[in-house]
């Protein structure tokens, strides 16, 4: 049976580099700031890379950069497959190209097209394998990683770089996410009793898959293995969750069963946690209903911000960090939690086997992910 390990990480948020990240998520230290990027929009608490928007090309050249540097491996990387999505793509170029007087693409439109991270990645490890760049919404990461994992299961590929790029902080996504009063003014509070809505992050993670073999072989070190994955569409809205979420739950079952696991096996549960009133209760209800055991949970978005599509990339990332230095990731909330979860609320030292990470998106996207050790 081939088994699929991670065997690089890299990671871009608001509070840094894959070290600085961790250490602020595991320390409480927010990267959220209140910002006025754009001075015909009100001041809101936002995620920043920087002091201004990142484009989505810089963020992934640092990324890949990183990866391969940090996975002691050489270029060219030919038969390695590339997945890395995004939600928002190179939005940010179409609108600044949209809305100047004298409208010229800089650099050529066919390089802001919406799978660019995955051609910059494949461009850049000079790669003949396959490159996909899936988008399903606020699922967009969990979706990459089961893809690649997909492609190594299927032997397509012996290795996989896999994640998501997301640099959503643009007038149109701030304007239209407002006007749905989709955001909070007062900043990410992720199963707060006064949470108001979710807070737009920058960022971005990748992680190298291979088979355990190529891994020993290379004397590569292992962060962890994923075990199986499970995605579904509520098919209802545009926007609103499923209420009674009778999708979602049967997608976190298949996605155990195929990872030949039990969910009194769960130590730990990377929630979604985007600070919504929807969200947050419909997560809730659905955690208290298929873990008996109670097990850890947290969202890490009440530091990073919502990265949209990459959020689960990044959430993905962390928990194979905290898997490998055994240290749980907490939850930061400006307010008292609302739900009667196991929060994590500190980062302290924990045993932990065995981990689910959540994302859920507008359109009813479900997605689940199971890792281990």
């Amino acid at each position: 049976m081939v088994k699929v390990v991670v065997t690089g990480i890299s990671i871009i948020s608001c509070l840094g580099d894959t070290k600085a990240t961790w250490q602020g998520v595991i320390n409480g230290i927010s990267g959220i700031k209140f910002r006025q990027p754009f001075d015909y929009l009100s001041c809101l608490p936002l995620g920043l890379i920087k002091s201004h928007p990142s484009f989505i090309g810089d963020v992934t050249f640092t990324l890949i950069k990183d990866l391969i540097n940090h996975s002691n491996l050489e270029l060219p990387l030919k038969d390695t497959g590339i997945v890395i999505g995004s939600s928002r793509g190179c939005q940010s170029q179409w609108e600044i190209f949209l809305s100047s007087p004298k409208p010229s693409f800089s650099p050529l439109w066919l390089n802001t097209l919406p799978y660019q991270p995955s051609i910059i990645t494949a461009n850049y490890i000079q790669t003949n394998a396959s490159v996909l760049s899936p988008t399903n919404a606020c699922a967009t990461g969990l979706s990459s990683i089961a893809q690649g994992y997909e492609l190594i299961k299927q032997k397509r590929c012996k290795s996989v770089i896999v994640g998501a790029v997301e640099t959503p902080i643009t007038p149109l996504t701030i304007a239209g996410f407002s006007q749905m009063k989709a955001l909070s003014n007062k900043g990410c509070d992720p199963f707060g009793k006064e949470r108001s809505g979710f807070v737009l992050g920058e960022g971005g993670a990748m992680l190298m898959l291979e088979t355990e073999e190529s891994a020993r072989n290379r004397q590569a070190k292992i962060y962890g293995e994923i075990l199986g994955w499970g995605m579904s569409c509520d098919a209802q809205t545009m926007t609103a969750p499923e209420k009674e979420a009778y999708t979602a739950i049967k997608t976190i079952k298949l996605c155990l069963e195929r990872s030949q696991i039990q969910p009194e096996e769960i130590d730990y549960i990377n929630a979604h946690g985007t600070g919504t009133i929807l969200n947050d209760r419909r997560e809730a209800k659905i955690i208290n209903h298929l873990f008996p055991q109670n097990p850890k949970v947290s969202s890490t978005k009440g530091v990073t911000g919502h990265t949209l599509g990459a959020s689960g990339a990044i959430a993905t990332a962390l928990s194979f960090l905290s898997l490998e230095k055994q240290i749980l990731l907490p939850n930061t909330n400006l307010s008292c939690p609302e739900f009667d979860l196991n929060f994590c609320t500190q980062g302290e030292k924990y045993s932990l086997q065995k981990m689910l990470c959540f994302s859920f998106g507008f359109g009813g996207q479900n997605a689940v992910l199971a890792i281990r050790k």
